[in-house]
């Protein structure tokens, strides 16, 4: 009995050593990423059209422990669209897409950010629409 517990306590401090040791050789990999997002809309449109706002966030974990907590959109400061996640109700995947209507009156900057529970966000993203008068 004793035999199996040295050797469980062994095994133990080989993969604490081993884990260790991989996060000093690829810290890169040791902490994934934050979240980060990319905008896709028009550059140019005719007053009232309405658009597809398309955004997509990456983030390369998405487990019960480590994922993106949440995704806004703001058009001209105001929020117009939001997703909160919990670890029972994580993204997609990895990378996910989330698209709104919007229709544009006057010229327009959409905002869009994505947020890691464990290592924050790259920062907002940003994308400006202007408007034709027909």
């Amino acid at each position: 009995m004793i035999a199996y517990l040295r050797r469980d306590v062994i095994r133990f401090i080989l993969i604490s050593a081993a884990l260790g040791l991989s996060f000093l050789v690829f810290p890169d990999r040791a902490c994934a990423d934050k979240s980060s997002v990319t905008i896709e809309a028009p550059a140019t449109v005719t007053k009232g059209d309405e658009i597809t706002i398309k955004v997509t966030a990456l983030h390369d974990a998405n487990n019960f422990l480590h994922y993106t907590d949440w995704l806004y959109i703001l058009v001209n400061d105001q929020e117009v669209a939001r997703w909160d996640y919990t670890w029972r109700n994580r993204p997609e995947g990895k990378t996910f897409i989330k698209e709104i209507p919007y229709t544009v009156t006057d010229p327009i900057e959409i905002k869009a950010e994505a947020h890691c529970n464990m290592h924050g966000s790259t920062g907002p993203k940003t994308l400006k629409v202007s408007v034709n008068d027909r």
